[in-house]
């Protein structure tokens, strides 16, 4: 039977809607390219400490980044272990420090850490376990002293001091008052 020219025209239009369509995956792959790219570029040496809106870290211009480890948190208000509140930094330093000056509170937390992973490599075995101490600014010296005490006493010996790094002026020559004595401190000279 023959069909009329209509008939064509919408049997051929048919045929081409019924066609399923294809994605053009071209873009799509350069912008993941593009993406990887960017990412790999961008994340090479960034270290980032877990921080606390609490905390202001002391200001330092050393080179040597941090290592990831343990990390041990003072500021005015709470001693916290990785994040975790152990203690009221007044009730710290209102208790009666024991013989040894430890924090109970903070050396019960470390024997548990040590529970948790009790193998040490042989630079731990030789240096001691390693923790991060960020102590606010503002924290009495008396209080990271014992923090640092109780860190040592258990088998946290390799102690680091969190600060936040100033951008070195390299061109700034150390100055001197005029009339103030500069003292060289080699022995003997």
């Amino acid at each position: 039977m023959k069909q009329s020219m209509r008939a064509k025209r919408l049997s051929r239009h048919h045929k081409r809607m019924n066609k399923t369509s294809k994605l053009n995956l071209v873009s799509l792959m350069d912008i993941f390219t593009i993406l990887v790219f960017f990412l790999l570029v961008n994340s090479s040496d960034v270290e980032v400490l877990q921080n606390n809106k609490e905390i202001k870290l002391p200001e330092s211009i050393a080179e040597q980044k941090p290592e990831l480890n343990l990390v041990v948190m003072v500021n005015n208000s709470d001693l916290m272990v990785s994040g975790r509140p152990l203690a009221k930094v007044e009730d710290i330093l209102s208790a009666t420090a024991t013989e040894d000056d430890q924090i109970a509170v903070l050396r019960d937390e470390l024997k548990y850490q040590i529970e948790r992973r009790p193998q040490l490599t042989e630079l731990e075995k030789k240096r001691g376990r390693a923790v991060t101490i960020m102590g606010d600014q503002s924290v009495p010296y008396k209080l990271l002293k014992r923090v640092m005490v109780t860190c040592a006493a258990n088998e946290y010996r390799h102690i680091s001091l969190a600060v936040s790094q100033v951008p070195v002026d390299s061109s700034a020559e150390p100055s001197v008052e005029p009339g103030a004595e500069v003292k060289d401190s080699v022995a003997g000279r």
